[in-house]
């Protein structure tokens, strides 16, 4: 679970110093992708250099920098009381358990972690989240029906099996199922073992998630994350045999040192392996923010038209072989519920990025998680110590939150509506604060062939899919009123 708002800085040159545009991209395919990179070479730059800018994910309105640092934690709670009474046994709750450690560092990683090789960590950290879930128990009054469970990171593998069955098991004695719940979580192919996966299914979790990232040696060496292919198919093969309903794949493209030969690579390797969903996730260089990234040299980052070309490849050979772009980032294969959810139009967004489960409250627990009961967020202490301290004292470990006004939740679907169907419904209601700040956003994206609009609502076209996030962003009315120009050390670049 993790709010991705970070500039990516680039050299702007290729390794021989000039710029390469999509001479050496292959536009056979008829997909998306396909038509995208058929473009005149000279017009697809322009749109490039115009929407390669600073803009959130979205995967909340109003987005994390918009919130307020000093949450009033009693109406944060009364608030998610309110919301959990109408909601939970109806719906369901999502939960999301962020594990933050991890025994080395990815240099390229932005997610909240922890690096050690003492495991004796385990322990203190178990004992706090479900000391943290003691206390939302009081809050809530009732036993939550968990309706989406995952773990995520760090490395939520990094835990012993003993200590994740523990936590588990822990959380469900004080639970109920709902009768479609969905358990899934985040594991490193290096560490995740037959055990792991073994216990995990035994206590419902049907979908896996592996970080590969990347296969070329190269690069794993720059990036930190010396991962041998046969981990991958280890791990992919044994969760098959188990019975994981899902088996999935992170990859990124930006990466130092990535070019096209060596992500056609990776991809001809992972596509062999057939996992159900990728997620293909733009790199952001934010070396102000992780400083493992200042380990990389600049000159080694794909230059924004180079990027996106890694982008275009990679999506070429995506449906090529038959998965659907469903959205921001991801793609799945027909069959999978994500696939079958995006055709339903039943597609769901939030911290957790696209889910099949649509939850309006997600409880996060655990250092940096976020909550959000669909009116009102809220975001623990980032910083072990101080989580730590204010669970010790009984106290909710809250410190950053925002409660939403009627404009923002109106708003806040139609930028749902986009990021997961492509094209949303005008109200009547909202057509004041529309015209005046969405729609002339809306004409300059309909001349350059992204949407199709009039007043009753938008359609996002075939080139629009690229440009999700831009979209999205004339929703953003936080962003329109202000026209920020600092935003660049908040959010990382469309591209």
């Amino acid at each position: 679970m993790r709010e991705r708002f970070h500039l990516t800085q680039y050299s702007g040159r290729g390794a021989d110093g000039n710029h390469n545009p999509l001479q050496s991209l292959s536009c056979a395919a008829s997909s998306s992708a396909g038509n995208f990179a058929a473009m005149n070479t000279d017009a697809l730059l322009q749109l490039v250099q115009k929407y390669n800018k600073p803009v959130p994910r979205y995967t909340s309105y109003p987005v994390v920098p918009v919130w307020k640092d000093d949450l009033d934690s009693g109406a944060w709670k009364r608030e998610l009381a309110k919301q959990f009474h109408l909601q939970n046994s109806e719906n369901g709750i999502s939960l999301y358990l962020h594990l933050p450690f991890c025994e080395s560092l990815c240099t390229y990683c932005g997610c909240n972690k922890k690096i050690t090789t003492n495991h004796s960590v385990e322990e203190e950290y178990l004992k706090a989240i479900l000391q943290e879930f003691e206390m939302y128990l009081s809050v809530l009054e009732e036993p939550p029906i968990i309706r989406e469970l995952h773990l995520g990171g760090g490395t939520p593998t990094f835990f012993s099996i003993a200590n994740l069955e523990l936590l588990i098991s822990s959380i469900l004695k004080r639970s109920k199922l709902h009768s479609q719940f969905e358990f899934s979580f985040e594991g490193h192919p290096n560490n995740t073992t037959a055990e792991h996966l073994e216990i995990l299914h035994q206590l419902g979790f049907r979908r896996v998630s592996f970080g590969v990232q990347d296969n070329d040696p190269e690069v794993q060496r720059i990036i930190n994350r010396i991962q041998p292919l046969e981990n991958v198919k280890r791990v992919t093969e044994q969760a098959r045999m188990l019975g994981y309903d899902s088996v999935n794949y992170d990859l990124i493209y930006g990466l130092p040192k990535q070019n096209l030969q060596s992500i056609t690579k990776t991809f001809h390797e992972v596509l062999d392996l057939q996992p159900d969903r990728i997620a293909f996730y733009s790199y952001a260089h934010v070396p102000w923010t992780s400083r493992g990234q200042r380990l990389f040299d600049e000159q080694d980052l794909p230059s924004p038209f180079e990027k996106i070309q890694l982008y275009l490849k990679g999506k070429e050979l995506l449906t090529a072989s038959g998965y659907a772009d469903i959205g921001m980032d991801h793609f799945a294969l027909p069959g999978d519920a994500l696939h079958t959810a995006w055709i339903n139009g039943d597609l769901h967004r939030n911290f957790m990025g696209y889910t099949t489960q649509k939850t309006k409250i997600l409880l996060g627990l655990g250092v940096s998680s976020i909550s959000d009961t669909g009116t009102a967020f809220a975001q623990n202490k980032k910083s072990l110590h101080e989580y730590y301290e204010q669970v010790s004292n009984y106290e909710l470990p809250v410190f950053r939150g925002y409660f939403l006004n009627e404009e923002d939740l109106s708003f806040r679907n139609y930028i749902l509506d986009i990021s997961c169907r492509g094209k949303t419904t005008f109200k009547n209601e909202d057509l004041r604060l529309l015209e005046t700040f969405t729609f002339p956003e809306l004409s300059s994206l309909e001349n350059d062939g992204l949407i199709e609009w009039d007043r009753s609502g938008l359609t996002v076209t075939v080139t629009g899919r690229q440009f999700i996030r831009n979209i999205c962003s004339a929703f953003d009315l936080y962003m329109q009123r202000s026209k920020d120009q600092n935003r660049q050390q908040l959010f990382s670049k469309a591209i």
